[in-house]
């Protein structure tokens, strides 16, 4: 039963939570935490989305999610997994964008496209700004990132796509 710590305070030490894949961002940052909250019983329910459904930080995020949880008095959680809505790159925070651009990491740019058709957009080079970019690798250091190429400054540079 949780009595001495809010629901604000639990949800501020869960939205603190790392990604594992790209610790610069926060689950919060990323648009993956759903929600806390207390049910009928007194346990506290910590709904999530992954980025895709086989995401493998999956269980490292519940894992840490749990420890965040027990470092400010809370034992009894339950990580819920929701796959619908899925995740998009929509949920992405201006201040998750902005991190990950002062990493390096171009963010995602418009918005999921909700037909067919497909128009190529050009990425920003996170280091010099410039358009002339180029795919190199549609894969990078993480599925949800492609490996790009500024024509300008020569710099390889990572994406987030967008999702």
């Amino acid at each position: 039963m949780v009595t001495a710590v809010g629901v604000e305070q639990m949800r501020a030490a869960v939205a603190a939570v790392p990604d594992p894949e790209l610790p610069v961002l926060t689950i919060e940052d990323l648009g993956v935490l759903r929600g806390v909250e207390l049910d009928g019983a007194g346990r506290v329910v910590v709904t999530i989305t992954p980025t895709y459904s086989g995401c493998p930080a999956m269980a490292a995020i519940e894992a840490d999610i749990v420890t965040a949880l027990d470092r400010v008095g809370i034992r009894d959680v339950s990580v819920r997994k929701v796959l619908s809505p899925p995740w998009t790159t929509d949920w992405l925070s201006e201040s998750g964008r902005r991190k990950l651009a002062e990493l390096g990491v171009a963010p995602p740019t418009g918005v999921v496209p909700s037909t067919s058709t497909l128009v190529a957009l050009s990425v920003r080079c996170p280091r010099c700004g410039s358009l002339r970019t180029r795919e190199l690798s549609r894969f990078s250091s993480t599925a949800c990132m492609a490996l790009y190429r500024c024509e300008e400054c020569l710099e390889p540079f990572d994406h987030f796509k967008v999702h």
